[in-house]
């Protein structure tokens, strides 16, 4: 666990420099802790050095880690959420970033009620098409969008993706920019705020920055290696 710290600063570093090029305040980029299959401990070193953002693909998984965790954190979850585990992804998470379709959303709202809990919400937006990556169409977007902002207990808070896995970090710019150009139009045209961005991983963040990023996820920056792989498509 030693090597925590020094991987967060490193990280903290790479958003710094990232945003002082392109011209933006650090503070306006929050970082996600990535911690998919690590344990509470590496959790818990992450947050002795500070990191307060944590955030987990499997909602069964989180559900067993957070109690282990300390009480002060806040939890995001950023990977594909099934119908059945709304009602404990809104107990659990404070934000959850991959809501693709009015059904979901609206269990999310019902179940955050029911807990007296009010979640903040990003619509997932599928921009580069892939099959294998969850996601609603660009074209399915403004309506989920319309209906979170109707909703009592959920607050709709911007736009989430997740690029086609690349070496070359520049190969994921077409998409952020897409996605943030998306965010501009959808915000003029249905007359709402839409802050927030959560794109860029361990490999990318830098360009997403550049791009207009609020959140960046760090999984393998921070922790290292995963204990066991997962899909591509959700890697952090």
């Amino acid at each position: 666990m030693d090597g925590i710290g020094e991987n967060l600063e490193a990280v903290r570093r790479r958003i710094a420099a990232a945003c002082a090029r392109a011209g933006r305040a650090p503070e306006s980029v929050r970082l996600l802790a990535v911690s998919k299959t690590h344990g509470p401990e590496a959790v818990r070193a992450a947050a002795a050095c500070g990191q307060t953002r944590f955030a987990e693909n499997r909602v069964q998984e989180a559900a067993a880690k957070i109690p282990e965790c300390p009480d002060r954190l806040e939890w995001h979850l950023i990977g594909h959420l099934q119908g059945n585990k709304a009602a404990p992804a809104a107990r659990l998470f404070d934000w959850i970033h991959s809501v693709d379709s009015a059904k979901l959303l609206e269990a999310l709202d019902r179940h955050a009620r029911a807990a007296g809990r009010t979640v903040a919400v990003l619509v997932q937006v599928n921009v580069s098409g892939e099959r294998s990556k969850s996601g609603l169409a660009p074209a399915e977007a403004p309506a989920v969008l319309e209906l979170g902002n109707r909703l009592q207990n959920i607050q709709m808070r911007g736009l989430m993706t997740i690029p086609p896995l690349a070496e070359d970090p520049e190969r994921s710019r077409p998409y952020f920019r897409e996605l943030r150009e998306w965010r501009g139009r959808w915000a003029a045209e249905l007359g709402t705020q839409l802050p927030e961005l959560s794109m860029g991983m361990t490999h990318d963040l830098e360009v997403a920055i550049e791009e207009g990023a609020t959140f960046v996820r760090v999984g393998t920056g921070i922790f290292g290696a995963r204990a066991r792989p997962a899909p591509a498509a959700e890697e952090a």
